[in-house]
């Protein structure tokens, strides 16, 4: 088991990180890589899915409103808010109480997706892309998901290049860490996500995931999000991504092996029975 602690999540919320924490995915979003993981305009439809989905008791829930796959195109903070906030509070309507995320990396849709009653934000640009954002953070006292991205989503599968892919995400998280920190933001309030597919080649993702373990080391809890993505088709010839649930799976297993505890996913369920099962071999309570 992780002995990385709790994950801070202010007004007295704390997620207990020593045992498995499933993150479902909800992309309010037109063009996420994975069809199926794309939310309904529809009210009623959203209200009917995001029913669906808290029945599978997911730990924690992550909301976007932007696509962030390789090399897709940005779009602006209202559009973002259009398609974000309507989505929490629906889901907040239906349960007060489950953790929610917002995937963004405007401090403006940020700002607005806390007021609607998230309680976090994970941002893919560690606040380069909006230097609000940190000052957001710190003032709202928040979670934050500080993870690691090599230039942009329309840049970051152009060749990227690493020296040694594991130990320089750590000499950045160790940076940020500090330079969060020094902005107000405490280390409790913090997970570590090194960013699996943004801008790594096979190997680089091989790597961090080989050496996940080592993240540990930084004192705080880790979150992977690999669910269906193109190095799991890359190593297992499989191209349709709704058909990489196992190969997914196997990946989550591995690092939980390693004190991963934080697992963002599509499929809820799925992941929800084989972190029982892996908890059970290893004679430890389900809550």
């Amino acid at each position: 088991m992780s002995a990385a602690g709790s994950w801070e999540l202010g007004n007295g919320l704390a997620i207990d990180c020593s045992r498995p924490r499933i993150m479902a995915i909800l992309n309010a979003t037109p063009d996420s890589f994975h069809p199926g993981s794309r939310l309904p305009d529809n009210r009623a439809a959203l209200s009917i899915r995001l029913n669906n989905l808290l029945q599978q008791q997911p730990d924690l829930v992550d909301i976007g409103g932007q696509s962030t796959r390789p090399g897709s195109e940005r779009v602006g903070a209202d559009e973002e808010l259009r398609r974000v906030v309507p989505v929490i509070e629906e889901l907040r309507r239906q349960d007060p109480h489950v953790p929610v995320t917002i995937d963004t990396y405007h401090a403006e849709v940020a700002e607005a997706a806390l007021d609607s009653g998230a309680n976090a934000v994970n941002d893919i640009s560690a606040g380069r892309l909006d230097p609000k954002l940190t000052e957001l953070v710190a003032r709202r006292g928040c979670g934050y998901v500080l993870m690691h991205m090599l230039g942009t989503p329309e840049t970051m599968q152009q060749e990227p290049c690493y020296s040694n892919c594991h130990l320089e995400i750590r000499e950045f998280f160790e940076r940020e860490l500090e330079r969060l920190e020094q902005a107000g933001i405490a280390r409790e309030r913090i997970v570590l996500d090194p960013g699996i597919g943004f801008g790594k080649r096979l190997g680089d993702n091989l790597d961090l995931i080989t050496w996940a373990k080592s993240f540990l080391e930084l004192g705080r809890p880790l979150l992977y999000g690999v669910s269906l993505k193109r190095f799991i088709g890359e190593l297992s010839g499989e191209e349709d991504t709704a058909n990489r649930v196992s190969g997914t799976l196997g990946v989550i297993w591995e690092l939980l092996n390693q004190g991963v505890m934080i697992h963002r996913v599509h499929d809820v369920a799925t992941a929800r029975q084989m972190v029982n099962v892996w908890m059970g071999l290893r004679g430890l309570r389900l809550e």
